[in-house]
């Protein structure tokens, strides 16, 4: 057995002293003073304010205010960050920082930690490689460790690259090289084909040919309570049965999924987040190559995020599109300049937008501030109460979504500022979005954004830009398609997912 080595003396006391200084980062909830280490963020002022939620502090701006402090002590430091997925697939980040021993050095350690966090759950990783600033790496290795405070990251990360997760750190110039991988994807049109799209509240099918949608169904489901996966699989047989009732065959399927998805395969999805373990690996992790089994037909199943894209490309037909589905939770993709979709996560519901200390937690990652409780249907139920609206007890967040969607209808002025504010949520993480793409467009799509709320969402969202960021205004535009793409629309994108084969079935086993 090898020998324990020991841990020098001043290294240990360091850690300790950034550990405690960590600890004064929390907002005091009787005096609400801002902790030491947290300065910078009293200075965020947005100039737009969220009306139901006034001590909103966007990410973005915390960020750049910290950045600027950064230039302006002319005595900033590299940090670089590289995300390895794979060793043919690393993303790297590059940034300054204060060095060791300035008087705001402690304000990195938020700014560090808010950035892992934003690079694990945009670019995804299994190895995070820290170049420079060894204390801060020191620091980051301890939260993002199994038991610590980002442990759903770390235990994600774990299951998606189905390897241990790691952070290490290293000098500057040792980080592995950039190296981005990106795969066309879908936009195959020919033949007749069935597209699905999962919610935690709905699922969708569409039945195609030939790129034309003849038939198209939304149905009420409530998937993440269930603990027997065979619910799950029964309901998603019965409506790409009914979709096959309306084409003369079926060459291909196509499927947009809430979670992760990899070669077909179930990796982390909130979809069944109430079956056991040992279940999952036995009966959903493999669920639709099952699926592809039956049917005999080329069948493809990728995150809903990354078909939200792909439906933005197909539209518009353009190029640098970040397509962001406000559902029962958020769902993010993106196709770059190509037209391509790298091999990134994309799971922008955990990506941070608010600083504040107080933010609206995440029910199932219990992370704060991040995409999930802001730009969700869970946003809307949560933001209702405080706008005045009384929403029905014993209802499904997909219920109460519609109470207030039929409020806005009648231009009740309640609702209009749960949706006005939802848009300047938007606005700013639009902005936060920019920060680590490039984007040309933005297309929402969901069932948040049906109906008159979609449009304020995308008026004030487009206020915020104008006000706050006039550059990213003119670069990108924002966009709403037309009322049944927002609902439907996935699927029927999801549908041209397959590439066709030569040999077709045209009814599953029985």
């Amino acid at each position: 057995m090898a020998e324990a080595r020991p841990v020098r003396g001043d290294y240990a006391l360091e850690r300790i002293e950034l550990m405690r200084q960590k600890r004064r980062f929390q907002v005091d909830a009787a005096t609400m003073t801002m902790p030491e280490g947290q300065r910078m963020l009293s200075k965020v002022r947005p100039k737009i304010a969220p009306e139901l939620d006034e001590s909103f502090v966007p990410a973005v701006l915390a960020q750049r205010i910290f950045l600027e402090a950064v230039r302006e002590s002319g005595k900033g430091v590299p940090l670089r960050i590289a995300a390895v997925r794979t060793a043919n697939s690393v993303s790297v980040h590059e940034t300054t920082v204060f060095p060791a021993g300035h008087e705001h050095f402690i304000e990195n350690l938020w700014f560090a930690e808010s950035l892992v966090k934003t690079l694990l759950w945009q670019k995804g990783a299994q190895v995070v490689v820290v170049g420079g600033a060894a204390k801060i790496g020191d620091y980051l290795r301890t939260v993002f460790a199994k038991g610590g405070p980002h442990s759903f990251d770390v235990d994600t990360m774990t299951t998606v690259y189905e390897q241990p997760f790691e952070l290490r750190g290293a000098a500057p110039d040792d980080l592995p090289a950039a190296c981005d991988a990106s795969v066309a994807l879908g936009g195959h049109l020919e033949g007749c084909r069935i597209g699905f799209d999962l919610g935690a509240s709905d699922r969708k099918v569409s039945a195609v040919i030939d790129g034309n949608p003849v038939f198209s169904e939304e149905t009420v489901w409530n998937p993440r309570t269930q603990t027997d996966p065979s619910y799950h699989y029964g309901e998603i047989m019965t409506g790409l049965r009914r979709a096959a009732e309306h084409l003369p065959r079926v060459d291909a399927i196509g499927g947009s999924a809430a979670g992760i998805y990899v070669n077909n395969r179930v990796m982390v999805a909130s979809l069944f987040r109430g079956i056991a373990g040992d279940v999952f690996a036995r009966k959903v992790r493999d669920m639709f190559l099952r699926m592809k089994e039956e049917w005999r037909v080329p069948f493809t199943v990728v995150n809903d995020g990354e078909v939200t894209a792909l439906a933005g490309a197909m539209s518009l037909n353009a190029s640098c599109i970040l397509g962001i589905a406000m559902g029962s939770s958020e769902a993010g993709g993106y196709a770059n300049r190509d037209g391509k979709i790298a091999d990134w996560l994309n799971e922008l519901a955990f990506v941070p937008i608010d600083c504040q200390g107080n933010a609206a937690a995440d029910e199932w990652s219990g992370a704060r501030g991040c995409g999930a409780q802001y730009l969700s249907q869970e946003a809307v139920v949560r933001l209702a109460p405080l706008a005045g609206i009384t929403l029905p007890e014993g209802t499904t967040s997909a219920e109460k979504l519609l109470v207030v969607q039929e409020l806005m209808k009648d231009g009740d002025v309640r609702a209009q500022r749960v949706f006005r504010t939802i848009g300047t949520y938007f606005g700013y993480a639009v902005a936060q979005y920019a920060e680590f793409y490039d984007i040309d467009h933005v297309l929402i799509l969901g069932r948040v954004t049906s109906g008159e709320g979609g449009r304020m969402i995308l008026k004030q969202a487009s206020g915020v830009l104008h006000a706050e960021f006039p550059e990213l205004a003119e670069a990108a535009r924002i966009q709403l398609p037309d009322e049944r793409s927002r609902r439907v629309g996935q699927a029927t994108a999801a549908a041209s997912l397959p590439v066709l084969e030569e040999e077709k079935s045209n009814e599953p086993d029985k």
